[in-house]
């Protein structure tokens, strides 16, 4: 088993509210320029889920589950930071209160905080419901492998993951591997431990070819040639390991967005291809 520092890593609570949709005009641009108007980002998405094909959805941006935030934005970038994928989230008020569900993801840009729950939970909930989250997981480190930095991922669900150590390499199950050329949305921020940012989908027939079309949320996909150390950008020989969080999107530069949980600046992270390297299968 990896050797980590888990009996040093903090637990400490953090908050959000169910938030509602925004628009500041109903319709979106695609990327053929077309005109939309579709659902996308925030509120409970009751018929999306974790597990379920990241295309093919009429929305934009397409959120599963449950998206949270703050007010105050000091206290969100708290939430975006520290909440990691897999934490334990429960509702502390209205209907569904006690109700316990699971981190899935971190959207950048509306800066979501995205949480699963049991579908006849999620019919309880309403908008601006609190959602409290055990956030556990920034800080773990590897003993082992001092490259390869470890971020935004609950540390039991990272051990449940079956990463493999052969010749001072780490073999991770993934479903795909990106291109760095399809990344798009995101890039040059500078921080991976908050958010996501997009593969980018105009080009269909290369989606096709990698078979990216068939991703699912939930899926760990491996970034070749990507750099998440200390921002988001190119670096040959660098690679990314991340989950997918939010759906295909119609607007240029877009697509689905991936929430780093590995990065190494050197090659010594490589991607085993696996139809079942999906969250859902590593949670308890």
């Amino acid at each position: 088993m990896l050797r980590t520092n888990i009996e040093k890593t903090v637990i400490q609570s953090v908050q959000g509210k169910i938030h509602h949709p925004v628009a500041s005009s109903p319709f979106r641009i695609g990327h053929d320029g077309s005109v939309n108007i579709l659902p996308a980002t925030g509120a409970i998405t009751y018929n999306v889920s974790l597990g379920d094909p990241a295309f093919g959805w009429a929305g934009d941006h397409v959120e599963p589950g449950v998206s949270i935030k703050n007010e105050d934005s000091n206290e969100n970038n708290a939430l975006m930071v520290l909440a990691c994928v897999g934490n334990e989230a429960r509702v502390i008020s209205g209907d569904a209160k006690g109700a316990k569900g699971i981190v899935i993801g971190k959207h950048g840009g509306i800066d979501h905080v995205l949480v699963q729950f049991e579908k006849e939970d999620m019919e309880k909930m309403a908008v601006d419901d609190k959602i409290l989250i055990k956030a556990w997981g920034q800080g773990l480190k590897l003993l082992d492998y001092p490259d390869i930095m470890v971020m935004n991922i609950d540390p039991n669900l990272f051990l449940n993951i079956p990463i493999k150590e052969e010749n001072g390499m780490l073999k991770v199950p993934v479903t795909a591997e990106v291109p760095a050329y399809l990344m798009g949305s995101g890039i040059g921020g500078s921080t991976a431990f908050s958010g996501d940012y997009d593969i980018m989908t105009a080009d269909t027939e290369t989606v096709k070819r990698l078979r990216l079309d068939r991703l699912r949320f939930g899926d760990l996909v491996l970034l070749k040639d990507c750099d998440n150390t200390y921002g988001r950008g190119y670096l040959k020989g660098a690679v990314t390991v991340g989950v997918v969080i939010h759906s295909d999107c119609i607007k240029m530069g877009h697509g689905p967005g991936i929430t780093t949980i590995m990065t190494c600046k050197y090659s010594k992270i490589q991607g085993i291809i696996d139809e079942n390297a999906n969250i859902k299968n590593y949670l308890k």
